[in-house]
């Protein structure tokens, strides 16, 4: 893992933007590539999805192997479908919003909702002032300390990991996008995003009800889409939510400095690379969203400098799971009980 972060003065805000020009020339998408890898992922989820069909007849066991494995290249199509979201796919801003659209059926995810929130996310990542969308919440010592012991247990309760990485997918996969939360008065646009995807999606479990069973369409289903949707609330709390990541108030908040050093570089193992569209690579993929996947790794092959920065393993990342606060003088993420020390200093010295 890396040091902690200067303060916001320090060099490394400067060279944070200094990289963002350095990363221009690997912006545009290959038209050929990007078909290729499109098409490799869908045809092997289908392969996978028709195996676990046929398997419905040897072992149900056998079924919900196949459909687990179909989770990964549904994380993958959702990976294009986030490229897709930053204009970073194909050449067209056309083809990459209907290919997100179409993505976003198999992914349970209204594709402009969730690119509105997500293009959010990535202009506020790492401000203090600016919480709320797109991503996970995340209270400071302070703020924590001063809440009342209801909202104390509400907090912790929602960082548990049994609900950020069991309960919280599930809800939002299956029941969260089914409406534009968060854009219900935005306009007519992301209502026909929510609700046409939702339509869409009824329409093929329908057909996929009347023609093979609802029992195998149901439990290959839920077997397919919830792997997926742990696995990825999981890669996306892990790229921020590591010990010496970057928070701060507006007035000091950098966005090129919260990019790069507010983002993880997760290394992983090839399978899971590929599997997850080396979205490990964040934060080069934060300091430029319009690079492919598939050229992220190109990126720091050439500028091995970054792959030094925010760098976290695979058996690193399962402990960024006890982080629960902001210390913004300690300028890491701490456990709950440095906050519980805090207020029990707090108390004392009102004691004395």
């Amino acid at each position: 893992m890396t040091a902690p972060l200067p303060s916001s003065g320090d060099t490394p805000f400067i060279e944070a933007r200094e990289w963002v020009a350095a990363l221009a020339k690997y912006r545009q998408p290959s038209t050929v590539r990007s078909l290729f890898e499109l098409t490799l992922t869908l045809g092997l989820l289908l392969v996978l999805l028709a195996a676990a069909f046929w398997s419905m007849r040897v072992s149900t066991t056998l079924t919900v192997v196949f459909s687990i494995l179909a989770s990964a290249p549904l994380v993958r199509l959702f990976m294009i479908q986030h490229d897709c979201s930053h204009g970073a796919f194909f050449k067209s801003k056309r083809a990459n919003n209907w290919t997100g659209r179409i993505i976003g059926v198999l992914t349970l995810t209204p594709y402009d909702v969730w690119k509105q929130s997500h293009l959010i996310h990535h202009s506020t990542h790492g401000n203090l002032d600016r919480r709320g969308i797109g991503d996970i919440m995340t209270l400071t010592v302070e703020e924590y300390n001063t809440r009342s012991f209801l909202g104390r247990l509400a907090y912790r309760l929602y960082r548990h990991p049994l609900i950020l990485f069991g309960v919280g997918p599930v809800f939002i996969f299956l029941f969260h996008h089914r409406l534009p939360i968060g854009f219900l008065k935005g306009g007519a646009k992301y209502w026909v995003s929510a609700i046409g995807t939702n339509i869409a999606i009824a329409a093929l479990l329908i057909f996929g009800g009347a023609t093979m069973g609802w029992g195998p369409v149901l439990l290959i289903f839920l077997f397919v889409t919830m792997p997926a949707a742990i696995l990825g609330v999981w890669l996306f709390y892990v790229q921020h939510q590591f010990e010496h990541t970057v928070w701060d108030p507006n007035e000091t908040w950098q966005l090129h400095a919260a990019a790069l050093y507010g983002s993880s570089y997760y290394v992983l193992p090839q399978p899971l690379r590929w599997m997850t569209a080396n979205i490990g690579i964040h934060h080069v993929h934060h300091l430029n969203s319009r690079v492919p996947f598939y050229r992220l790794q190109q990126v720091l092959r050439e500028h091995p400098k970054l792959a030094a920065i925010g760098r976290m393993t695979l058996s690193e990342s399962f402990k960024t799971t006890k982080l629960k606060l902001w210390d913004p003088i300690e300028r890491r993420l701490v456990p709950f009980d440095v906050a519980h020390r805090a207020r029990d200093a707090s108390h004392a010295s009102m004691m004395d």
